[in-house]
């Protein structure tokens, strides 16, 4: 349902073609937000806007603008534009993970059969496209939010919950290192704190959100083996993986007026993943199953 305090508030998410970027801007579309959604495959990016403009109807506006924002022309093209159709920005979401690699590292940075100490340098550096895109967008939102005499902007980045990157979760398990994609999730989250304490009293409030094992294409492989995803799921506390609508409504609640008093905070959405629950826990959960 529309809410009548989000007329004529805009928000952009970056990343939006697919997976959690599709399903946060959908929620803000139906929460009343004119959304500008942004992403590499603009095929992928034109039909994302067509299936939200029917869910929503015509009051609410979809504009999709395609572009690698880790460059620093597209992700200033990206907030001019929006200012150009809307006049404003109130909300900006930073959900791109700029995973195409090059040839050599063939796959993502997650699947690499070579612990962290041997990547390239190519390989380790290329996650930074990451944390460069959240600063660029940020950088150029945040110059024109401060033009604005209003109070009440908001800044979401998108990380990972702790778990579903670390090292030990990855490399001891399966033998594949994923230390340079969680390096830029980390400093992800550095930014979003430092940003927090720099911008506090300017009515900019900058939190972050850590989804858990999330029901995407990027955990398609685990999704279409039965045995992998039970044993997967029996991981998490409360025994399933999440779903994108639930990481869509935690950043609307994050841009809303009721989380007003909220600035610096990474809010885990994980199912309990990141509690770290003991391994004897799992052993009576795989008995009982």
């Amino acid at each position: 349902m529309p809410d009548e305090l989000n007329n004529g508030k805009v928000a952009i998410v970056t990343g939006s073609c697919r997976g959690v970027g599709r399903a946060i801007a959908s929620e803000f579309a139906k929460a009343g937000y004119s959304v500008i959604i942004n992403g590499l495959d603009e095929m992928a990016l034109n039909q994302t806007a067509e299936d939200i403009a029917k869910i929503v109807g015509k009051n609410n506006r979809v504009v999709s603008i395609p572009g690698d924002i880790s460059e620093e022309q597209a992700s200033k093209l990206l907030l001019e534009k929006a200012v150009q159709l809307f006049g404003r920005i109130d909300v900006l979401v930073n959900n791109a993970e700029l995973l195409d690699k090059p040839k050599k590292i063939n796959g993502n940075i997650s699947n690499q059969s070579s612990p962290t100490s041997y990547f390239t340098l190519e390989e380790y550096e290329f996650p930074d496209s990451n944390l460069k895109a959240a600063y660029l967008c940020t950088k150029e939102a945040v110059k024109r939010m401060l033009k604005k005499d209003e109070k009440n902007y908001s800044i979401i980045n998108i990380s990972s919950c702790p778990e579903s990157i670390s090292q030990s979760d990855s490399y001891e398990a399966s033998k594949s290192g994923v230390n340079p994609f969680t390096s830029s999730k980390a400093g992800v989250e550095c930014l979003t704190k430092t940003l927090a304490l720099e911008l506090a009293d300017t009515g900019i409030r900058v939190n972050g959100i850590a989804p858990g094992i999330i029901a995407t294409d990027t955990n398609k492989e685990l999704l279409d083996n039965k045995e992998k995803k039970k044993q997967k799921e029996n991981e998490i506390p409360i025994h399933r993986m999440g779903q994108p609508e639930e990481i869509a409504k935690v950043a609307l609640f994050l841009a809303s007026n009721k989380a007003s008093y909220i600035t610096g905070t990474i809010l885990d959405v994980d199912g309990g993943l990141s509690l770290n629950r003991p391994t004897h826990f799992l052993e009576h959960d795989l008995e009982q199953a």
